[in-house]
């Protein structure tokens, strides 16, 4: 069974960081992007970033450009989104998602920011930012 698994997500601080895990099981990372997408109450969901596997690039919605870093460790079957200097736009439920038909994030760029490109999603992780 196909199954990704978020964590990490929690209350933190304007300014303070957060790194969040994407954990797959039923099948590995070796042959799948990575997306990361978020979802504030009464917004769409929106794309905030993505690991390919084939060449390791990374793509970032202008929004989080420079604050995260997404990073995966295929040993682990386990992506990551590290996230810095959070701001108060940034609270959402946090949702990471699989794809086996993007072959380049830096290559299709903001076309892996669309959900559609997705196959397999994950349940969520809450990030709140508050003081």
């Amino acid at each position: 069974q196909v199954q990704l698994v978020e964590s990490g997500g929690g209350l933190v601080q304007p300014g303070g960081s957060l790194r969040l895990s994407c954990a797959a099981s039923g099948f590995t990372l070796d042959y799948d992007a990575i997306g990361w997408f978020r979802q504030a109450p009464g917004k769409e969901r929106e794309g905030v970033s993505c690991i390919s596997s084939s060449d390791g690039s990374t793509y970032y919605a202008d929004s989080v450009k420079g604050r995260f870093t997404i990073s995966r460790d295929n040993a682990k079957n386990t992506v990551y989104l590290q996230m810095n200097n959070l701001k108060p736009e940034d609270p959402a439920v946090y949702y990471c998602a699989a794809s086996n038909r993007i072959t380049s994030a830096q290559a299709m760029g903001v076309i892996t920011m669309i959900a559609g490109w997705y196959d397999y999603w994950g349940q969520g992780t809450q990030v709140t930012v508050s003081s």
